[in-house]
């Protein structure tokens, strides 16, 4: 379906879906074999790591678009050779979409990595990297996406880090807009992305685990939940639903500048020997 005929059927496909944001409700317990767990009566969700396994969980329900918001605290200290991904992914097959954030373990007091991409049809290699600007290991952060029709913004704290606008009927970019996605989230090992935070490669020191993370506040009432092959969303309420076309204001902005400029560590638009013959097309766009 071409994204203008998607958005003259907006009014008839999308609204805002409450939900009350309770982990038992929501979430299922995927992997782990005990490692993840939900505490205070499905207000706080837990994922360990040790040398024998990682865990993880995804969310109950589908969504066709979404305002998605969450807590997360980051494995504290020494977290060399440990990932946390936190993602927005569609069906597994050749084709599927996803929307990343992922966040690189480290050296203790060295920077974390945040690492985001968005793949269309199976395809990425849009990846951009920061560092955070606070320690995420002592408190509880909100890490977001809003993921409509027109672009897709990845928000810490409220703060825009990133947008990827919607280009597929001016410039030919594929845009995530047909598959329905669960969110995912998982704490394990990856030695591929093991960091100290400068570029070198430190294996995870097992005699630190477990490894924990911790999630709460979980919001998705500016949603709109796919169930058995349709949107929940209607025409009723969709007028009352601005973050179906949100996009940035000038202040918004100018705070996205200055994260990419001072925060910003890798961007695949600017990678030459990636793309020898050529820049993506959306990166010509501002």
């Amino acid at each position: 379906m071409a994204i203008a005929l998607l958005l003259l059927l907006l009014p008839d496909l999308f609204t805002a879906v409450v939900s009350t944001g309770n982990f038992s409700q929501d979430f299922d317990l995927t992997w782990g074999d005990g490692r993840g767990q939900i505490l205070d009566g499905g207000d706080l969700l837990t994922l360990s790591l040790d040398n024998i396994s990682g865990s993880g969980f995804r969310s109950k329900k589908e969504y066709l678009f979404g305002n998605i918001n969450m807590q997360l605290k980051l494995v504290p200290g020494n977290s060399s050779g440990t990932v946390i991904t936190y993602y927005l992914a569609s069906n597994k097959s050749t084709l599927w979409d996803e929307i990343d954030f992922a966040f690189v373990g480290n050296l203790s007091g060295e920077p974390y990595v945040v690492h985001t991409n968005v793949l269309t049809q199976g395809k990425g290699d849009k990846v951009q990297q920061f560092y955070l600007w606070f320690d995420p290991t002592q408190d509880f952060h909100t890490y977001s996406f809003l993921w409509n029709p027109l672009r897709i913004i990845f928000a810490v704290d409220g703060s825009p880090i990133r947008v990827f606008k919607n280009l597929e009927s001016s410039m030919g970019v594929p845009y995530p807009r047909s598959q329905p996605m669960r969110i995912y989230s998982t704490l394990c090992s990856a030695k591929e992305l093991v960091t100290d935070g400068g570029g070198g490669f430190v294996e995870t020191d097992w005699s630190k685990a477990p490894f924990n993370a911790s999630y709460r506040n979980f919001d998705d009432k500016e949603s709109c939940v796919w169930w058995s092959g349709a949107s929940s969303c209607n025409s009723t309420t969709a007028a009352t639903s601005p973050w179906l076309s949100d996009q940035l204001d000038s202040a918004s902005q100018e705070r996205l500048r200055w994260i990419q400029s001072n925060y910003m560590i890798y961007n695949y638009c600017s990678d030459v020997q990636r793309f020898p013959d050529g820049l993506p097309p959306e990166c010509d766009v501002v």
